[in-house]
């Protein structure tokens, strides 16, 4: 879409004050920005979604107040190249060392809070932005991906796993320090509900195991799951109530009709075949948009939206160049938001994943390529004879400390053989196939089977002709470049090496009981 159709969109959303600010010869005031991402929150856990065991009034308000898209989908299931892909509106194939997590962000590659402030936006960030990684200019000199930083002001957290960060303070720290003659662009980055939890947390809020309804079928339906479960759940709630917080500062400061608010989520939970892999748990995360008078209100969208989208759909909403970005793949989201058209937004959308936490040999990674068409997921697994989570003997460094980790990886240790350990950390064939509808947490693989070739077949040259057309090195046989990107953290750096000298180097997401006390072998014939 144009601008020049994209504004004429937006005029006609605005209804007599709109037609009556055209006669005098005015244009519309360009729209402040709030961004709001949640650290590792899952789609479907939101009390407007149907989650009895989370609460989050902030975020079904803008979903009442404004657009609600329920398949939107992260392109990598990890904090740093989600992030980037977020930003660039590229997925992460196409972003070089960006692709990876602890990564060096290339410069060349800019963000759509840069080509914001490029066009005379004030943009400032509370909690996590881009990261982790290193992001410099060409000259060396730190960037501000996501702005300035307001990150000072503090508060004492409910519980123990929760950041001391007051992200609404901040926020009203900076509402008081702008400059009025300038919109704003404002990254609230919760570090929720990212690990640690403070076990028993859900519990002793009062929450209700049997208030979940279905485990997954990848975990054990188990107390110590459920409780699991409702620790994250706390921390969902943190961050929908400063996000509450920041809409009640908008209104209080008359900033709501004129602000954006955009609530969604890097990626899906920390556990087990969640967080880092290329499932619907992983991939699938929270959207809502709210834009008083320009976005359709208490409108429910099940197109196929990835988060690349969202850069172009900022960017034309603002009638800002893409000022230092590199081509745009993503697809500007103005016609769904405005109401006004019945054609599909993407009729498919791509994910994948390269290097993400270290912890094999050579800093290798486990790189997986995917498409999610219609009901069925199709993924292709690069190397499948590497291990999907990374080296059991390093902690399966790739999913985070928790519970449900520690009850599966006991399960396995007793009895040598553990079913949803095998969903979750054991490995897996070259290409799998999964029928959402009837398999929603995808654990039947298709793949093998005679009656769905034609569908695996199909899936698998429609995934490869678009990553083609992207330029994805995977794609083009040169898959192996991403493996060779340095670790921009040099203390993960030779992580494998440290563990063959006898170290079990500690983390802040791997205990030193995750690992397995012996390198277990990838079983032959994977492919």
């Amino acid at each position: 879409m144009t601008a020049r159709a994209a504004a004429f969109l937006i005029a006609a959303a605005l209804g007599p004050a709109a037609a009556a600010q055209r006669e005098a010869g005015d244009e519309p005031p360009r729209p402040n920005i709030l961004f709001a991402i949640a650290d590792d929150w899952s789609a479907g856990h939101a009390s407007c979604l149907g989650a009895a065991w989370v609460s989050t009034p902030a975020f079904d308000r803008v979903a009442a107040e404004g657009f609600l898209l329920t398949r939107a989908h992260t392109p990598n299931a990890k904090c740093a190249p989600s992030r980037a892909a977020i930003l660039t509106g590229r997925n992460s194939w196409q972003l070089e060392a960006a692709a990876n997590h602890i990564a060096f962000f290339p410069p060349r590659f800019g963000g759509f809070v840069e080509a914001l402030e490029a066009a005379g936006y004030e943009a400032a960030y509370t909690g996590k932005g881009w990261g982790p990684g290193v992001a410099r200019t060409e000259d060396g000199s730190p960037r501000t991906l996501t702005g300035r930083r307001f990150s000072d002001r503090e508060a004492e957290p409910p519980t123990s796993g929760i950041s001391k960060t007051s992200y609404a303070d901040n926020f009203d720290v900076f509402l008081d320090q702008r400059d009025p003659e300038r919109p704003f662009v404002f990254w609230y980055g919760s570090l929720e509900p990212h690990r640690g939890y403070e076990a028993g947390s859900g519990l002793a809020a009062g929450k209700r195991p049997d208030d979940i309804g279905r485990v997954p079928a990848f975990w054990p339906d188990t107390p110590e799951v459920r409780s699991d479960m409702l620790d994250y759940a706390v921390e969902v709630e943190h961050f929908d109530r400063h996000l509450g917080r920041m809409l009640d500062a908008l209104d209080a400061r008359g900033l709501a009709e004129h602000t954006i608010v955009v609530v969604t989520s890097d990626h899906g939970m920390p556990f087990p075949r969640a967080k880092g892999q290329a499932y619907p748990i992983s991939n699938e995360v929270p959207l809502a948009i709210r834009w008083p008078g320009r976005v359709a209100r208490g409108h429910t969208a099940d197109d196929f939206v990835s988060l690349i989208d969202l850069a172009p759909t900022l960017l034309e909403a603002a009638g800002a160049p893409a000022t230092g970005m590199a081509e745009i793949t993503g697809r500007s989201l103005l016609p769904v938001l405005s109401g006004g058209t019945d054609v599909p937004h993407r009729e498919f959308v791509l994910l994948g994943k390269e290097r993400h936490d270290v912890g094999r040999p050579l800093d290798g990674g486990y790189p997986i390529r995917g498409m999610r068409r219609g009901p069925w997921l199709y993924l292709t697994n690069h190397e499948p004879t590497r291990w999907p989570a990374g080296n059991p003997e390093t902690g399966y460094l790739n999913c985070d400390a928790s519970p449900t980790k520690t009850l599966l990886l006991e399960r396995r240790r007793a009895a040598g053989h553990d079913p949803h350990w095998d969903l979750c950390f054991g490995p897996r064939p070259a290409e799998e196939l999964y029928h959402l509808d009837a398999d929603p947490d995808a654990v039947v693989n298709l793949a093998g089977r005679e009656a769905f070739d034609a569908t695996r077949e199909s899936l698998r040259a429609e995934l490869q002709a678009a990553l083609e057309a992207e330029g994805d090195p995977r794609a083009l046989g040169n898959g192996g470049i991403f493996d060779s990107y340095p670790v921009a953290n040099r203390g993960q750096r030779g992580f494998y090496e440290r563990f063959l000298a006898g170290e079990r180097p500690a983390t802040g997401w791997v205990l030193r009981s995750d690992y397995e006390p012996e390198p277990i072998p990838v079983p032959s014939g994977r492919r």
